[in-house]
């Protein structure tokens, strides 16, 4: 039996499992509107490739990967495009995004899809595929699935982990999906494994999960990858803390699990990599639980685009609503607005009541009790994390590893004085995030303010080379033509001091050439019509100087690059 190694810290918030857990998953209709997110995964935002009026099919490219970390948007259905607009997207801001909006024909026509043959095609092709399908995480980081398996040539993966631990309470997306396509997943993991190559192959799954269980490893019973059953624990499904579970490893501080040989995927990812493969179809749907304060919780796979009230009113809401949270208790938001869409991301939506989530209380003192810091998966201090986001000392927050926090919300769970940590730690982090791209900006401008400085000096050391040998040329020419002349004077005294000198007409020939070509350059030099100038022409000198004395002021100040400023 394999040994189990665990994490520091972890709590036991009530499950609420059974609620959605119990039905069968359910199709949902197609709705009226579909709304697509242009920014559905970390890294760059997918660049639009249609327009209002375009007519689409299902599975139909919408917008295509920009750069390496990022991955293509899809239609989820056939019909048309009404709008590329910005709309209010899944954030805990809840600023809006720019979106492309889709309205369904209803006959979900498909374009020409294939399964694929990913044995007979190189990796890096396959990867390729991989990010033009728009597959990423569906753990909730949506990482872009091709860029975590592109290795390094002397990389290598000892242990692929599979991530069906589904820790966070009212979640059951994953449940039901193991439960109901545990070969489906397998066949997806067979990829994962093409790729990775691993020694190993561990399916992760909390023990509250029976079912789950027994699926799984009924599908895996002629391979050998192991399902590992692990203790119920928030969070044990963070990808960290399920590694150091499983393996006993650590990922470092800012490291990559693959950076100690391990690669981690979800079994929601598995699965949407299984129906590209094999049936040649996009990510462009998902499961996603329906809970709370509704009369029939369940599991629902959705189109991605779909507007949440929509899948709020399949679960027919009870009186008594309050509000809704956007994904689990713990790591979720709140929010207010139905119309958001659902993005590659989203896995659940929890109607909220004054019974289920009552009033949160109202914020006090730390105590310094270090409750936080005992229950930190991440193996933080919290408790310092609070007193340097508040007094916004961004630096020394960095320096007690902010960035390590996986936002689990288990510190303030267990804390006393009720404080909102979690709100703290994304406030800190996206008040840094802005610094440094404020001072990757400021820097941008300095270089190119000193580029410009350069290419202005250049040009006048150019200038002023150019003149200096014109000066020469010129310098050379006269003194051919004074030698010239003495020449010919010196060769005219010879002829009258000598009736019998028979001159030298060919060399007569070249000073005559090369007095000629020296009086052009000089002319060239010293140009003519130079004093006697009309009116107009005065007139005109003196503008284009009027207009050089003010240029030559300007750019003697400081700032002479900055753009003017604009007034209304």
């Amino acid at each position: 039996m394999r040994r189990l190694d665990h994490f520091h810290g972890g709590i036991h918030p009530d499950e609420h499992k059974l609620e959605s857990s119990e039905l069968p998953s359910r199709i949902a209709p197609l709705p009226p509107q579909l709304i697509l997110s242009l920014h559905q995964h970390i890294g760059a935002g997918a660049k639009v490739q249609v327009q209002a009026g375009d007519h689409v099919l299902k599975g139909q490219l919408l917008a295509s990967a920009q750069g390496m970390v990022s991955a293509a948007i899809h239609a989820p259905t056939s019909g048309t495009v009404t709008a590329v607009r910005p709309h209010a997207v899944p954030h805990p801001s809840q600023l809006p995004g720019l979106c492309v909006h889709i309205e369904p024909d209803g006959k979900d026509q498909w374009i020409e899809h294939a399964p694929l043959a990913y044995r007979a095609i190189p990796k890096s092709e396959l990867l390729a595929k991989l990010r033009e399908a728009g597959i990423v995480g569906l753990g909730g980081a949506t990482f872009p699935t091709h860029v975590k398996y592109s290795l390094a040539p002397d990389q290598r993966i000892q242990t692929l982990v599979i991530n069906g631990a589904e820790c966070e309470p009212w979640i059951t997306t994953d449940d039901r999906l193991m439960r109901e396509r545990a070969a489906e997943i397998v066949r997806g993991i067979e990829v994962l494994r093409h790729l990775a190559a691993p020694a190993e192959t561990l399916i992760g799954i909390e023990d509250n999960k029976p079912q789950a269980i027994a699926a799984m490893r009924a599908a895996c019973a002629d391979s050998d990858i192991e399902v590992v059953i692990i203790p119920t624990l928030y969070p044990s499904g963070g990808e960290k803390q399920l590694i150091k579970i499983l393996t006993g490893k650590e990922v470092p501080s800012g490291g990559r699990p693959t950076g100690i040989g391990v690669a981690c995927s979800n079994v929601a990812t598995a699965f949407a990599i299984h129906r590209f493969v094999d049936y040649g179809e996009p990510l462009i749907s998902r499961q996603m639980t329906v809970t709370g304060n509704v009369r029939t919780p369940q599991n629902i796979e959705v189109l991605i685009g779909t507007p949440l009230q929509e899948l709020v009113r399949l679960a027919e809401p009870l009186p008594g609503v309050t509000g809704y949270i956007l994904g689990g208790p713990m790591m979720g938001v709140d929010i207010e607005d139905l119309r958001l869409p659902v993005v590659k991301g989203s896995n659940c939506i929890i109607v909220k009541s004054a019974k289920l989530f009552p009033p949160a209380e109202p914020a006090m003192p730390c105590i310094r009790c270090t409750r936080c810091a005992a229950a930190c998966p991440a193996d933080l201090q919290p408790q310092e994390l609070h007193w340097f986001s508040k007094a916004r000392d961004f630096g020394k927050a960095q320096e007690y590893n902010l960035f390590d926090c996986i936002e689990c919300g288990a510190c303030a769970y267990v804390c006393p004085s009720h404080i909102p940590l979690v709100q703290y730690f994304r406030f800190a982090k996206s008040e840094i995030w802005q610094r440094e791209r404020e001072s990757q900006a400021a820097e941008v401008a300095r270089e190119r303010h000193e580029f410009r400085l350069a290419r202005i000096e250049r040009e006048k050391q150019e200038k002023a080379e150019r003149l200096a040998q014109k000066e020469r040329e010129a310098t050379a020419a006269r003194e051919a033509i004074t030698l010239a002349q003495a020449l010919a004077a010196k060769q005219a005294a010879k002829q009258a001091a000598d009736p019998d000198f028979e001159p030298d007409n060919t060399q007569q020939m070249r000073i005559n050439a090369a007095i000629e070509r020296a009086k052009a350059q000089v002319a060239a030099e010293n140009p003519k019509n130079t004093e006697v100038l009309t009116p107009q022409q005065q007139a005109e000198i003196a503008e284009i100087e009027a207009r050089r004395a003010k240029l030559r002021e300007a750019a003697a100040h400081p700032g002479a690059d900055d753009e003017p400023p604009k007034h209304s």
